[in-house]
C-alpha cells in the first residue's frame, strides 16, 4: 500500500468563523477542494522521487515542476488558512512583530499599504508574503504561482493570496477589496510565534 504522507490540515476555526471577510462557501472551495486537490496530487508524485519522506519545506526548496507546484501550495495554503482567526475590530500586532513591523517601514500602516499594494500589483496568480531573512529584518515579496519565500532562504510569517480562487466568490474581480478586508481576520499571534520562534 502506497505511503501518504500529507493530510489536508484542519482549520483552526470553523468554516463560517472568518465571514463576512471570508465566506463560508469560499473555505469550503478553498481548503475542502482546492487545497485537498493539491494533497491529494503530491501524495501520488512522491512515491519513488528523491523527496519521498522529506518534509515540506524541503521539498518546497528542493524540487521543480510538478512537485514543487504541488508541495509549494501546500505549504503556501497551510501558512494562509493558520494565519486568521474570527475578525477583530482595529486589529494590530503586539510585541516582538509590531516592533519589527515599526523599525522596517516606518509604522503599521506603512506596511498595510505596500503589503496591500504589492499584493494588488501582482501580475497573474500568486502571493504577497513578509517574511524575516537570516537577521530578523522583515522584508515583502511577491512570490509567483506555487513560489515560497523558503526558496530564498527567508522564513515566511505572513501571506496573502492572491490566486482569483481566493476571493472570486465573496469579493469578484475586486481583488484590491478583498486585501484590505484582510487585515481584520489576521492572527497576529500567531505571526509573532513564526517571527520569534
Amino acid at each position: 500500500m502506497a505511503h501518504h504522507p500529507f493530510e489536508l490540515i484542519t482549520l483552526p476555526y470553523a468554516d463560517d468563523a472568518l465571514e463576512p471577510v471570508i465566506s463560508r462557501q469560499t473555505i469550503g472551495f478553498h481548503h475542502g477542494k482546492h487545497l485537498m486537490a493539491y494533497v491529494n496530487n503530491l501524495n501520488a508524485l512522491l512515491p519513488g522521487s528523491p523527496f519521498e519522506g522529506l518534509p515540506l519545506e524541503e521539498i518546497v526548496r528542493k524540487s521543480e515542476g510538478g512537485i514543487l507546484n504541488n508541495a509549494g501550495q501546500i505549504l503556501n495554503h497551510e501558512l494562509y488558512f493558520g494565519q486568521f482567526a474570527p475578525a477583530k475590530d482595529n486589529n494590530h500586532p503586539m510585541g516582538r512583530i509590531a516592533e519589527a513591523l515599526a523599525r522596517d517601514f516606518g509604522s503599521f500602516d506603512a506596511f498595510k499599504e505596500e503589503f496591500q499594494k504589492k499584493g494588488a500589483t501582482l501580475f497573474g496568480s500568486g502571493w504577497v508574503w513578509l517574511s524575516a531573512d537570516a537577521d530578523g529584518k522583515l522584508v515583502i515579496t511577491q512570490q509567483k504561482n506555487a513560489d515560497n519565500p523558503v526558496q530564498r532562504h527567508l522564513r515566511p510569517l505572513l501571506t496573502f493570496d492572491v490566486w482569483e480562487h481566493a476571493y472570486y466568490l465573496d469579493y469578484q474581480n475586486r481583488r484590491p477589496d478583498h486585501l484590505s478586508a484582510l487585515w481584520a481576520i489576521v492572527n497576529w499571534e500567531v505571526i509573532e510565534q513564526r517571527y520569534i520562534k
